[in-house]
């Protein structure tokens, strides 16, 4: 995955789709708010605070891994949010994964249809602002953790492959408080070879 610096700075991720082709499960404007000055703040902070502090031309997971404060809450949020964007396409309805994720999901959770239930209930009782995550450890078995704030799984030695952002400016202007709703609305989605490369890539 390694995100890394170009000429010692950070920049916006890269995205195969335009602000409006992930309505209506996201809107055009919360993809403007979220992505265009959420994540470019995230992306201007880190940036920022890179000259002097010993981690010039590191990865962001690098960085994650060794960071703490102010650096750490910036870096583990342009990883957060990379990940969360790369992961879309334009909605469709019944869309699930195939292939290898398909198996790997099967096998630790029994259907994908389990899985959903339980990855959003995680999603919906993580109390205040953060993410759930499907993730692998390094023998590739499959786990659905919470962190809190900017913390991600990379902390714990974990490969992030799936990501469901819960702070409120994530859904608010589409879904109000209605967090379930969004949850629920975002696998209709999710590029699901995006997530199976995620999981195969050495």
């Amino acid at each position: 995955m390694a995100i890394i610096q170009h000429d010692g700075k950070f920049q916006m991720p890269q995205l195969a789709y335009s602000a409006n082709d992930l309505a209506p499960v996201i809107s055009g404007e919360t993809f403007e708010y979220h992505y265009g000055k959420h994540l470019q703040a995230y992306v201007n902070n880190l940036n920022a605070t890179l000259p002097g502090s010993g981690f010039e031309g590191k990865t962001l997971e690098e960085i994650v891994q060794k960071s703490s404060g102010g650096i750490f809450n910036n870096a583990g949020q342009v990883l957060n949010h990379t990940l969360y964007f790369q992961q879309f396409k334009a909605p469709s309805e019944g869309n699930a994964p195939t292939g290898i994720i398909e198996a790997a999901i099967n096998s630790a959770f029994g259907s994908f249809d389990e899985f959903k239930a339980e990855f959003e209930a995680k999603g919906v009782s993580l109390f205040g602002s953060g993410w759930v995550w499907l993730s692998a450890d390094k023998q590739g078995k499959l786990a659905i953790t919470q962190n809190v704030n900017a913390d991600n799984p990379v902390t714990a030695g974990l490969r992030p492959l799936l990501t469901f952002d819960v702070w409120e400016h994530a859904y608010y202007i589409d879904y109000r408080n209605a967090r379930a709703n969004h949850l629920k609305a975002l696998w209709n989605i999710i590029d699901w070879n995006v997530v199976e490369k995620r999981l195969v890539e050495k």
